[in-house]
């Protein structure tokens, strides 16, 4: 990528953009291919997703997450650029593309500030091959035409344009120009949208019932007796119908407030559909040369008490059958991280992280990258973690489809960003709700090892479900 001198904000004028612009059509056309244009200015304090609210199109796609108690928020919205892959090699191929799109690039502006310079938000479903009749691709990436971010009290904004040998300057000034006056004094009234969504009623029925998932984990059982398996997740899924359309951005909103230690997000497909979603799990982050993971698995209802609160807690840290979950994913992670030469850091015991309506064993994992190794690399290698498939994985994940009454699609899989500068996060698509108009499949599992018993898991489900049902319906 080309990162030009050039501060857009001591030239703030319409003239010096179109000039800009100008040149950048000029350098396109030399080179006979589209490139990428990415301007960054540093702004006033803006809420990100009060900004999707108002640029929001359901025929456009989307993507946004946050984690208030970290204090980082960043959305993307249109796509000037997507690409979309799948099968065993996904990875490789998103790589292959972020390369050859940065090669051309050019940006400008902030690109050290938070978030600064382009973006590729992606989307991995849980399946290499999902099936065509899925909403969401095996992989997708998109570069947003518009990205908000704050982190560290810092609020950036980027406006990224295709820039083509014969493109429309003048137009793509003036619309840029109009963008960047908007979030230079952003109206947070003309979003146009109700201030609370309207609760109205709404039926929810299991798919596939509540006996297939009892039956699910009795066979998951069975084979794990037998030694074919260590570890299996199996998940559950409810459908609502509601009387009048679900708003995602409403519903996420709902989530960020109630669940400030998760990480709220929304994946649109640019069809209509989101994915939604309050993940207490990140899968990977990469920050200037360090890997941050974790091993959550292992989970106890919270206490209504402080001493029943920290009985359950206690317990659940002597749990046999949750510390034996909690190691197969802690161990999972270490072998698949240790052939690329990674000094892994993590504690011997797991910690708990307490969350507003449940808790969980969590062990940190850390590493300092090197030779080469890059951020999708590592994704390759850690999905699908045991926390959402199993173990081993080659013999887990295939029988989840067998025992499964529901195809996942993006559920289990992973979403995130990778910027310019080759870091990024992600994050595991759990405790998820699929929006589409008026009906919504929400999404729930647990982990099933030697001791589970389908009363226990089906209790677990209930439990995480109560979140995307209580932000559903307005509970």
């Amino acid at each position: 990528m080309t990162i030009l001198p050039l501060d857009p904000v001591a030239h703030a004028s319409q003239e010096a953009l179109t000039g800009f612009l100008s040149e950048c059509r000029d350098a396109a056309a030399q080179v006979g291919r589209p490139r990428l244009v990415s301007i960054t200015i540093e702004v006033d304090s803006l809420d990100p997703l009060a900004v999707l609210e108002s640029i929001f199109e359901p025929g456009e796609r989307h993507f946004y997450a946050e984690r208030p108690s970290q204090g980082w928020a960043i959305t993307g919205a249109e796509s000037v650029l997507t690409f979309t892959s799948a099968g065993a090699g996904r990875f490789a191929d998103c790589q292959r593309f972020i390369d050859s799109t940065l090669e051309d690039a050019i940006a400008v502006g902030a690109q050290d500030a938070p978030y600064g310079g382009p973006h590729f938000f992606a989307s991995f479903c849980f399946l290499d091959n999902p099936g065509d009749d899925q909403p969401f691709e095996s992989a997708c990436l998109f570069v947003p035409r518009w990205q908000v971010a704050h982190r560290d009290g810092r609020t950036t904004a980027v406006a990224n344009l295709l820039i083509e040998g014969d493109s429309p300057i003048e137009a793509l000034s003036e619309r840029v120009w109009r963008a960047h006056a908007k979030f230079g004094s952003f109206d947070y009234s003309a979003a146009g949208f109700p201030r609370e969504p309207v609760a109205g009623p709404a039926t929810v029925t299991e798919v596939g019932g509540r006996m297939s998932y009892e039956t699910a984990v009795s066979r998951a059982t069975e084979r794990i007796e037998r030694g074919d398996i260590v570890k299996i997740v199996l998940a559950r899924a409810k459908d609502v119908r509601a009387r009048e359309a679900l708003h995602p951005l409403w519903i996420l909103n709902g989530l960020r407030q109630r669940f400030p230690d998760c990480n709220a997000f929304s994946v649109a497909n640019g069809r209509g559909q989101s994915l939604i979603g309050a993940s207490p799990e990140r899968l990977l982050r990469v920050e200037d040369g360090v890997l941050l993971t974790e091993a959550l698995a292992g989970s106890e209802q919270r206490g209504a008490t402080a001493s029943e609160d920290a009985t359950l807690g206690n317990r659940l840290l002597r749990s046999e059958k949750d510390l034996r979950e909690h190691q197969i994913v802690l161990g999972s992670i270490v072998r698949r991280l240790e052939p690329l030469g990674l000094e892994l850091k993590y504690s011997a015991r797991p910690l708990l992280r307490k969350l507003p309506n449940v808790q969980h064993l969590h062990t940190p994992v850390q590493a300092r990258l090197g030779n080469g190794v890059r951020l999708l690399d590592l994704l390759s290698r850690l999905h699908p973690t045991p926390a959402v498939g199993g173990t081993p994985r080659e013999v887990a994940v295939p029988l989840i489809a067998q025992l499964e009454a529901f195809p996942r699609g993006l559920y289990g899989g992973t979403v995130g960003w990778i910027d310019a500068q080759g870091g990024g996060e992600f994050i595991v698509a759990l405790r998820t709700a699929l929006v589409d108009g008026s009906r919504a499949r929400l999404f729930a599992g647990a982990g099933i090892v030697a001791g589970s018993t389908p009363e226990k898991e089906l209790a677990e489900t209930e439990l995480k479900f109560r979140a995307m049902q209580d932000a559903l319906l307005g509970s």
